[in-house]
């Protein structure tokens, strides 16, 4: 059975990000069409994947993390605007039968991805 998980780590601090709101999207003819919110965990992760089973089909999706949000409330002084503030990642899923594992690295000057596991 395929799923979409997420976890979200803070490369500035070193630890997980904890409570940093991630939203869902499948694009259908290039539109976003919203799917869930979650908040990442004291580990960074969300508490369960974000689809799966049959909620899972092949196609575009968007991750929305609000990740200047996130370092807004750490406390660190940040010019405005701010270099990094929402990371959209777009990523395809071509067989959803597979677990798609999508992490964020972020700081509040870079952010980086790749396929997980």
């Amino acid at each position: 059975m395929g799923k979409l998980t997420t976890h979200v780590l803070d490369t500035a601090n070193g630890c997980p990000a904890v409570g940093m709101r991630v939203a869902l999207y499948r694009l259908v003819d290039d539109q976003p069409v919203f799917l869930r919110e979650a908040v990442t965990n004291h580990d960074g992760r969300v508490d369960a994947p974000l689809v799966e089973g049959d909620e899972l089909v092949a196609g575009v999706y968007r991750l929305a993390f609000e990740a200047g949000e996130y370092f807004e409330r750490k406390g660190l002084s940040l010019p405005e605007p701010r270099f990094v503030g929402r990371v959209v990642l777009d990523f395809g899923v071509a067989d959803p039968a597979q677990h798609y594992h999508v992490p964020l690295l972020v700081g509040p000057w870079n952010w980086s991805t790749y396929r997980g596991s």
